[in-house]
């Protein structure tokens, strides 16, 4: 479920809500930012420990993957994403939060093959829900209208 548009107007709130949600009904949930990802499975790999952290990935019935694909990726990153989400693929769920819509996310990819797997893998089996600013004139975000921001308090 791709949650995109804005930044600061509660995509990773909304994702992370959801995600609680989901642990109060047990379910294995576990969130991260795609950077961290990326660091965790460059290490794995260096480490020889790809396949295992692969499967440390698909055990989880919700992940949720925040800052989806703010910078283009190298050749090997979109490799071991392409691992990742198609071992999770119709198996389980996975919520990506990005400051793009789902069209922009093709150019963020190092080659056509590789975005064409992944972005097939996600796009067609998903529900997007576009999130705009509440208050854009103001720029206030959905945080600062009901009250959940810091600044508020």
């Amino acid at each position: 479920m791709p949650l995109c548009k804005d930044s600061h107007n509660g995509k990773s709130y909304i994702a992370c809500a959801l995600g609680m949600e989901a642990c109060k009904h047990y379910y294995a949930t576990k969130y991260i930012r795609l950077p961290e990802l990326l660091a965790e499975l460059a290490v794995a790999r260096g480490e020889g420990k790809f396949k295992e952290a692969i499967r440390h990935y698909q055990k989880y019935t919700l992940l949720i993957l925040d800052e989806w694909l703010l910078i283009k990726l190298t050749e090997t990153e979109a490799r071991d994403l392409l691992e990742i989400i198609h071992a999770r693929h119709k198996k389980v769920s996975t919520i990506f939060c990005s400051q793009f819509a789902p069209l922009g996310w093709y150019t963020k990819f190092p080659e056509a093959t590789v975005a064409d797997a992944i972005l097939d893998r996600i796009v067609h089996d998903s529900h997007s829900i576009e999130i705009q600013y509440i208050d854009k004139e103001h720029d206030r975000s959905m945080r600062e209208i009901y009250g959940i921001d810091s600044k508020n308090t």
